[in-house]
Parts: C-alpha cells; structure tokens; sequence
C-alpha cells in the first residue's frame, strides 16, 4: 500500500463498517506540541503533505486538507494527484474545517476522531457547533493503527538536567511559585500535558523530538507531591534521588488516565484545553471541580530571570558568530564551488555545531533560493534542491539550541545584481522589522496592539504577509513558545500582556510566489524604559545579532530614525562579534556594517 489514493480507500471502507460520515486527522500527537513525532505524523503518511500545520477531514466523497498561506505553494505541490484537496483556510490558525463538516454532514450524521490527538477545547467547540443538527461526535475511534504497518516507533532518550547555571532557579523554587499561584486560586491538582511545561518546571531536558530537547511525559502537580508519568529506566539514577529528595513519584507514562480517573472528587484541577486530549481530559472524575486556563508553569517560563537574559545574550553572541562566518564563507566560494539549498544549510549547521553547549537546530532550516523564499515554511528536499547561483537572491531563516539558550533569526541576501522592485520590497519590510524594534509603549499592551508598526509600510503600499509577526521563543525548549504573540495570526494567546523578560520575534516579511521572498528576523526582549505621570512605559531591545544586507537596501524609502537605528544596531554587531572572528572575517563584517548618511541620500536626491 504505497500511494495515497489506496490507503484513502482503505480508511474509506473502515469508516463505512463503523457507519462514520466524516472523520478527522488532526497534525498532531497526544501533547499537542508543534513539533511532531514520525510515529504521529499521520497526515504526512496519507496525503504526501510535510507541513507543520494542517487538518484533514474524510467523507465518502471528499477528502481535503486545511492549511494556512505559509503552505499554500507546497501543499498544491505534494497534494496533486494525492486524493486529497488543499482548502485554504481564510483565518490562520482557524479550525474552518468544523464549519466545513456542519455544513456538509446530514443531520443526526456521525463524525469520529481519535481523541488522543486532539484537543478538549476543540472537542468542546465542535460539540457545540454541531448540537443544532445533533451530529455525533466520537473520540474513541482510531482507523489508523491498523492500517499504518511500517508506522515509526515514538522516540525513547534519556533524561538530562538542566543545570542551575542555565535555569537560574531551582526545580524545588520553581514548584514552590506554581503551588504557591494554585493556593491563590484555590486548586489541589494541576494536570501539566505541555512537555516544555513539564521540562522547565522540573530542570530536566531529553531527545525526544527532532528540534526541541524534550522528554515525552505528562505530570501531575499536587499541594505536596509530584506525579510524573514517563517510564522510570528514562531518568537516571542520580535524577530520580534528586527526585525524591522533593516528592517527586515516577510512574508509566501510559497511566496518566487511569490514575486522573482516582483523583478525589471533593478536590479540584487545573487544566490546559488547548494541550489536554479529549481522552485524558474524559479520565478526569465527574463531579471534580475544574478550571481551565492557561497552565502556570507556561505564565511563569514566558517572563525570562536574570541568569536565563544573560545566558540568552551570550548564545546570541555565539549565534551570530557561527552565522557570520558563514555568510563570509557564502561569499568567498559561491561560483567557485557547487554551493546547493541543502549544503549551504548543512554548512551553517557545521559552524553552529562549533559553538559552546550546542546541542542542534532549533527547527527545520529553511535556505531558500530565488522563488523558492516566497514559501515562508518551505523546506528543501532532493525533488526541489536548487544551486546558489548570481545573481539571485538568499532567504535564510534558523536557528539553534543551547543549554544556555534558544535562537531564530532570518536573513535574505543578494547574491549579485538586485531589482529596483526587489530593493523597494526589501526596504519596506525591513522598515516594519526597525518601527517594531524602535517601539515604546505602555505597561499592560498587548502584542496585536503593536502589530501595525510592522505592517504600515507594507499596507501603505498595497502590500502584507500572511503570517504572524511575533511568536514567543522558548529557553532551551520551544523556539514557537507562547503566550506572548504579536500580531493575530501569530502563535500564542492574544488576551497576554506584554512583560519585561518576553523573548518575541520580530519578522515582517514580503512574499512575491514564483520569484522571491523577502524577511528580516530578529528576536527582541522586552525591557522597561522609562517611568512618569502617565506610568511604566515599556520597549523592545533587538538581542540577534547579524548584519543586515544593505544591498538589497533602497535608503531613500528609509526615514533618519530608520537609518540611525539600522547603524546604531550594525555597530553593536560589529562591536559584539569582533573578538570571536578571524582577521579576514572581520575586515569584511566591518564593510558589512558601514553605516549609512541620512545627508548623503537628500543631496543625492537633489
């Protein structure tokens, strides 16, 4: 059983025995993270779509696929002659596909998915939309264990601590601040389902996933113990006595529902519908008072300490290295060597992997030349690997995992001879990257409140991307790690003030399909600035480091506020990365980062 139209025929006739009109396939596995394990990628090994991000519903007549227009161009792509149709959602990050199956399956009809891979939230939702026309939904149904033969097995690794040096709290202070929030809202038991939670809670890290270091488990957190649920050979000795110093009691992982339905009744719990399965959350006791928000430990772990800021300047520092060294490498060999999508990344990961307490990307690296960098996620294969040649033009977005750190951040580079429309679109999105940068605002924003300063230049020119323009970055854990957001498209929860500690992205972008794509990324940490009558007033401070093409810079588009930041920060590039590289190196970053004369461009103009 090799191609998709088979296995859609086989789940086809599964659904008839089971008398099911439609079903769904979540992109997702029973924690509900973003990246997912192969054992899980279910939609992958039906449709042929690699995506991040997709949900595919099945009748008997019709079978499509949701994602939104970061994969749009790939998806038509790995779709054709699939079986299956690309819907394109109108909203990101919109579960559309529920309207879809409301307007299409029959009264009193029945629709079925897997409830380990797919949110109570979402449940929740659909059981609400479907009430009128008293659709059933069954989450109890799961078609595709018995047809997947060659699935992959889940990942096992062992567990590893998190050092002191790197976490700058303990495990013992970090569960003392969750009881101590649980006390105030008054709840005995809270259900952690996020592995990221789990991991920065407890100072522990794994290889679990391919680009964020977890450990598959799940937890429970009570007023005086701790219940993790991961097979005991998975911790090592001198962790599990760490363990237990502070109540911490390890169970198999697959008893996670059989001991919430224990839970004592007169009691209460806290939860995450967003990260909780429809199965785990239906072991839950009736009658248990539950809450339901976002989890603590994800509130706390946003807002970076001390150590952890220091630490995240000092991997920026290395990052910005590796990549300096590589954009110099590019340089000096492009037309002397055979330089393709795939090596320029695996060049780039070889310099990374020189960097202290590196442990490995971050996420896929997209290295995308020419039309290829007008697919915001795309990701190069042996079908679609290309040469860098010149001239044209280089999209590159990364980044990596350290002990002490998490790092993204995208550059595009011309490589000879750029377009006056190819400079005007750069420039104009590199403006949204600065204004976002350069904002002050008011303690208590939020982040889709600053969203039109990345936006107005592109808007102003009949322009705009697709997709978020902010997301939350992790600490040695998720490089997409919320609450904090900016922009409504972007991951992470829109109702979450901005913090001094929030680690964002900043990457406004430009997109034109079948010939190029423009991104300028930088994350920035949020600060104080100052304090008066009118209150605690709040800005950004850009903590990458990496020049920033001039080249492709059409400086009449550019204010003089523009211009001075675009210097100011280039120097603090030059300035910061100076001792790390060689003699050469740096000769050419110093011409990299040349400042640019506000004068200079009006005399020029007259």
């Amino acid at each position: 059983m090799n191609s998709s139209k088979e296995k859609l025929s086989l789940l086809r006739s599964l659904m008839k025995q089971e008398k099911i009109d439609a079903y769904i396939i979540p992109l997702t596995d029973p924690h509900l993270g973003e990246y997912v394990p192969e054992h899980w990628r279910i939609i992958a090994w039906l449709t042929g779509f690699t995506g991040s991000a997709a949900n595919v519903v099945i009748t008997d007549s019709f079978a499509g696929l949701w994602t939104d227009s970061r994969y749009f161009i790939q998806a038509e792509k790995e779709l054709a002659d699939s079986g299956f149709e690309l819907v394109k959602l109108i909203i990101p990050h919109t579960p559309e596909y529920i309207t879809w199956i409301k307007e299409n399956v029959k009264d009193a009809g029945n629709v079925a998915v897997n409830g380990n891979v797919i949110s109570i939230g979402l449940v929740m939702l659909m059981e609400n939309e479907f009430e009128n026309k008293q659709i059933v939904l069954s989450t109890t149904i799961d078609l595709i264990s018995d047809l997947w033969n060659d699935r992959p097995a889940n990942t096992v690794s062992l567990a590893f601590e998190h050092q002191i040096q790197f976490a700058g709290k303990d495990r013992a202070e970090k569960l003392s601040d969750v009881r101590e929030y649980m006390q105030k809202i008054d709840v005995q038991y809270h259900l952690l389902t996020a592995i990221d939670d789990i991991m920065w809670l407890l100072n522990i890290r794994g290889n679990d996933l391919k680009y964020s270091p977890l450990l598959t488990c799940y937890a429970i957190v009570g007023v005086d113990q701790v219940l993790l649920f991961v097979d005991e050979e998975r911790i090592p000795p001198n962790l599990c006595i760490e363990f237990d110093k502070q109540n911490i009691v390890m169970l198999p992982y697959e008893e996670t529902p059989f001991i919430l339905e224990t839970l004592s009744t007169d009691s209460s719990l806290l939860i995450t519908p967003s990260t909780t399965s429809a199965t785990l959350y239906k072991s839950i006791p009736q009658g248990m008072k539950i809450f339901e928000d976002l989890s603590l430990p994800t509130r706390l772990k946003a807002i970076k300490n001390s150590t952890e800021v220091e630490n995240i300047k000092r991997v920026m520092v290395k990052d910005g290295v590796a990549l300096t060294k590589f954009f110099y490498w590019l340089e000096e060999n492009i037309g002397k060597m055979n330089i393709n999508e795939i090596s320029a990344a695996e060049k780039l990961l070889e310099f990374r992997s020189l960097q202290e307490y590196f442990l490995g990307p971050s996420f896929s690296t997209i290295a995308a030349f020419n039309e290829h960098g007008a697919s915001p996620h795309y990701s190069s294969s042996i079908n679609t690997n290309v040469n860098l040649i010149t001239p044209g033009i280089f999209l590159l977005d990364s980044g990596g995992q350290y002990l002490d750190g998490t790092t993204d951040i995208t550059r595009t580079i011309s490589l000879g001879d750029s377009s006056d429309r190819q400079k005007t679109d750069f420039t104009l999105a590199l403006k949204g990257t600065i204004n976002l940068a350069m904002a002050k605002f008011p303690k208590g924003t939020r982040g889709y409140q600053l969203d039109i300063l990345a936006r107005k230049a592109l808007w102003d020119n009949g322009l705009n991307y697709g997709h978020g323009t902010g997301h939350g970055v992790g600490y040695c854990l998720n490089v997409h790690e919320g609450p904090q957001s900016i922009g409504t498209g972007a991951s992470g929860d829109l109702k979450t003030i901005l913090e001094p500690g929030m680690l964002i992205s900043d990457e406004p972008a430009i997109y034109r399909e079948g010939e190029y794509g423009f991104r300028t990324e930088n994350l920035v940490l949020c600060v104080e600035d100052e304090k008066n009558n009118f209150g605690q007033f709040l800005k950004f401070e850009t903590v990458s480091l990496c020049y920033i093409d001039t080249l492709l810079i059409d400086k009449s588009v550019l204010t003089e506020d523009e211009i001075d930041w675009l210097n100011a920060y280039h120097k603090m590039v030059s300035e910061r990365l100076s001792l790390f590289l060689t003699e050469s190196e740096n000769r050419w970053l110093i011409l990299k980062t040349a400042p640019i004369f506000f004068k200079e461009i009006i005399e020029n103009e007259i």
